[in-house]
C-alpha cells in the first residue's frame, strides 16, 4: 500500500536546525522513501512514503515496472516540497541492467534478475570463457542472475535491442539520470555486474571484448559519495527541491546497508532480506583459488573498501512459501508465520537454501517437498514446519559460509551483525546464534537507507568521514543481543545438514 502524501508534522518537524537528506530504498519487493534528519550529532528517520515492487509477466518474461516505482518517487518527492534538502540518493538491488537509446529514452523494461533466459546463458558463457579467467578479472561469485549472463543473453536473443542501445545503467543508475539528465554508473552496483575489474575498479573491456559485449555501452563510473548533479526542474511540482544535489551513495543496497555500521576485523555482516549476505569488510579483493571454489565474491564497498561475502538465498524461501499458501486459500501474516515455526518441532526437515530448485519455483512448498523427498527425508506438514525449515537451513547454511570466510581471510569472527529487514526476525537471529556458535547484532533495521544517507552527509560535509558517519548511526538506533546456546544439538543437525548440500556452486 502507498504511503502518505505529505508529512506527519507533528511526529516530525523539519524547522529545527539540522540538514535533511531523503533516500530512496528500492528492494525486490517494495520501495521506501525515508527523510533523515541530523540534530545535535543524532539522525532522526521519517518515512514518507513505502510502496510495493510488482514484477510485470508478459509471454513468459519477467520484468520490472520502473515507470510505477519512478511515479511513486515523484510522489514522495512532492510530499516534502516545501522541505530545504541537503541532498537526495538512490539505493537498488544489483545485478539488473537498463538500456537506454540515442535519445535518452528507456528501450523496454528492465528484465527481472529470475527471468529463466540467464541460467542457459551462464553455461553459454563459461563454453567461451573460464570460470578462473572470469573470477581473476572480476571476483563475483557465479550465479546465473548475473549482469554479465544477462547482457549475453540479450546479445543472442534480443541483439536489435541491444544494438539501439547507446547506454547501459544499473537499476539505481536510471533512477538518478530521470532525476538529473546525467547518465553515470556508481561504483558499487557496477561491481555486482561480473563486468568490473576487481583492482582497476574499471568496466573490464578485455572481458566484454571476449563476449562479443559492446565496450562502450556502460556509463562511466563514480565513486559513491559522487554528487551525479542537480534534481531537474519540476519533478516535484515546482517546489523549492529544484536544483537539490543527488548524490550517488554506495547505490547498491547491501553496500548501503554495510556502510552505516562497522564490519571489520572481528564481525562479519549478515544483510538479511529476499536475499542473505554473508561477509566482511576488507581493504582488497581476495581472488584466490579456494575463494574461487568456495564461490564468495569481491563487491565493492564504500571508501575504497570491498565486500568480501557469500550470497544466500534469503527469506526469498519464506516470502515463497507464504505466496504457495495464499495460492491454497490460506493467508498469514510473517508473524504468524513465526509464530508457528517457533512452536514446531526441531530438524524435522533441513533443505540447501541454495539449491537452484528454490532460485524461482512456482510453488515453493512443492519445491521444498521435492527436496526433502531428494534427500529421504519427510516433507513438512504444516505452516509452521515448513518456515522452520527454512529457518534452521538458512542459520545451518550461515554457519557453513562463517567458516569458509574465516578460513579465506585468517581472521576469527566472535561476533555476526544482522541489519536490514530481516533483523527483525527475532526467531531467524537466535538460530543463527546458535547455529553459528557467535554472538549476534541485529540492528539496525533500515541500515540500508542509514548507509545512502551516511553517504550522503559525508558528501555533502555533514561527515567528516565513514567512521563519524558510522558512530552517529550506531549512537542513533539501539541493537539487540542474540547469545549462542543449545551448541550440542545444532551441531548434529549442521552435520546432517552438511549432507544436503550439494556444494556445487553451478
Amino acid at each position: 500500500m502507498s504511503g502518505s502524501s505529505a508529512i506527519n508534522r507533528e511526529a516530525y518537524s523539519m524547522s529545527d536546525r539540522g540538514p535533511a537528506y531523503l533516500a530512496f530504498d528500492l528492494g525486490a519487493e517494495s520501495g521506501r522513501a525515508f527523510l533523515g534528519k541530523l540534530k545535535c550529532g543524532s539522525l532522526e528517520l521519517c518515512e514518507i512514503r513505502r510502496f510495493p515492487n510488482q514484477p510485470l509477466e508478459c509471454g513468459g518474461v519477467l520484468h520490472w515496472d520502473v515507470a510505477r516505482l519512478w511515479d511513486e518517487m515523484r510522489h514522495a518527492l512532492r510530499a516534502i516540497e516545501d522541505v530545504e534538502l541537503a541532498g537526495t540518493g538512490v539505493d537498488a538491488w544489483g545485478v539488473d541492467y537498463a538500456l537506454l537509446g540515442k535519445g535518452g529514452h528507456l528501450l523496454e523494461n528492465p528484465r527481472h534478475y529470475r527471468d529463466p533466459r540467464n541460467v542457459a546463458a551462464m553455461k553459454d558463457v563459461l563454453r567461451l570463457l573460464s570460470r578462473e579467467d572470469i573470477y581473476r578479472a572480476t571476483g563475483i561469485q557465479f550465479m546465473p542472475i548475473n549482469t554479465l549472463n544477462q547482457l549475453f543473453a540479450a546479445n543472442r536473443d534480443t541483439p536489435r535491442i541491444l544494438s539501439a542501445a547507446d547506454r547501459l545503467l544499473m537499476i539505481p543508475d536510471l533512477f538518478h539520470y530521470w532525476m538529473t539528465g546525467n547518465a553515470v554508473c556508481e561504483f558499487t552496483v557496477a561491481s555486482t555486474s561480473q563486468l568490473v575489474n576487481a583492482r582497476s575498479r574499471a568496466w573490464d573491456s578485455d572481458l566484454l571484448a571476449h563476449l562479443r559485449l559492446p565496450s562502450e555501452l556502460p556509463g562511466p563510473i563514480v565513486n559513491p559519495g559522487s554528487v551525479v548533479g542537480k534534481l531537474r526542474t519540476g519533478l516535484a511540482g515546482g517546489s523549492g527541491l529544484d536544483g537539490t544535489p543527488v548524490v550517488a551513495p554506495a547505490s547498491h543496497d547491501t553496500a548501503a546497508a554495510v556502510a552505516a555500521v562497522s564490519a571489520r576485523d572481528n564481525t562479519a555482516f549478515l544483510s538479511s532480506g529476499t536475499w542473505s549476505l554473508v561477509g566482511i569488510e576488507l581493504d582488497a579483493p581476495i581472488l584466490s583459488d579456494e575463494a574461487l571454489r568456495l564461490n564468495f565474491t569481491n563487491e565493492g564497498g564504500v571508501c575504497g573498501t570491498t565486500r568480501f561475502l557469500k550470497n544466500v538465498m534469503g527469506l526469498w524461501m519464506l516470502q515463497g512459501c507464504r505466496r504457495s499458501f495464499a495460492a491454497r486459500g490460506n493467508v498469514y501474516t510473517y508473524p504468524e508465520m513465526i509464530e508457528a515455526a517457533a512452536k514446531a518441532p526441531a530438524f524435522r526437515h533441513l533443505v540447501d537454501p541454495d539449491d537452484v530448485s528454490f532460485l524461482n519455483p512456482g510453488d515453493m512448498l512443492s519445491a521444498i517437498d521435492c527436496f526433502c523427498v531428494r534427500c529421504e527425508q519427510p516433507v513438512p506438514a504444516t505452516p509452521g514446519a515448513y518456515a522452520r525449515t527454512v529457518l534452521e537451513s538458512l542459520a545451518l547454511k550461515y554457519r557453513v559460509v562463517i567458516r569458509n570466510l574465516e578460513a579465506l581471510t585468517g581472521r576469527q569472527i566472535t561476533a555476526i551483525r544482522i541489519i536490514g529487514g530481516g533483523s527483525r526476525n527475532r526467531l531467524l537471529n537466535q538460530f543463527t546464534a546458535d547455529a553459528t556458535g557467535r554472538r549476534v547484532l541485529a540492528g539496525p533495521t533500515e541500515a540500508a537507507v542509514l548507509g545512502n544517507i551516511a553517504v550522503q552527509m559525508i558528501a555533502t560535509g555533514s561527515a567528516a568521514g565513514l567512521a563519524e558517519a558510522r558512530e552517529i548511526v550506531d549512537r542513533s538506533f539501539r541493537t539487540e543481543i542474540f547469545e549462542p546456546s543449545d551448541g550440542a544439538a545444532w551441531g548434529r543437525a549442521a552435520e546432517r545438514f552438511q549432507q544436503y548440500c550439494e556444494f556445487s556452486y553451478a
